[in-house]
């Protein structure tokens, strides 16, 4: 499969809480496992389905414990047995909150 990420992706292990944007009900929090994540994106499992092309509200536990706040647009849905596998990009991520992705990156390479 050919590489379309643009910038480096790095696993991490941590959960997220997705709260869907627009919808018309109470918005409902969903767990998710992060599989792979880079300053542009995230790749992540989850059991719901959501849509391609929705906006999430999402707050990303990083390996600090710092708390991100971000939106996501689903790019990438793949369906996995009883689990769905997505691919997404930050909306409006603040390039602060990047950096700090980035510099996990560098300093996980080097050790």
């Amino acid at each position: 499969m050919e590489e379309r990420r643009k910038t480096k992706r790095t696993e991490l292990l941590s959960k997220i809480l997705i709260k869907r944007l627009g919808g018309d009900g109470p918005a409902e929090e969903v767990g998710i496992d992060i599989t792979d994540l880079s300053k542009t994106g995230i790749g992540f499992t989850c059991d719901e389905p959501l849509l391609i092309g929705n906006v999430y509200e999402t707050y990303l536990t990083i390996w600090t414990k710092e708390v991100l706040h971000a939106f996501l647009e689903i790019v990438r849905i793949e369906k996995r047995d009883n689990t769905f596998s997505y691919g997404a990009i930050f909306i409006g991520m603040p390039e602060m909150d990047a950096s700090r992705i980035e510099v996990y990156q560098t300093v996980n390479d080097n050790v």
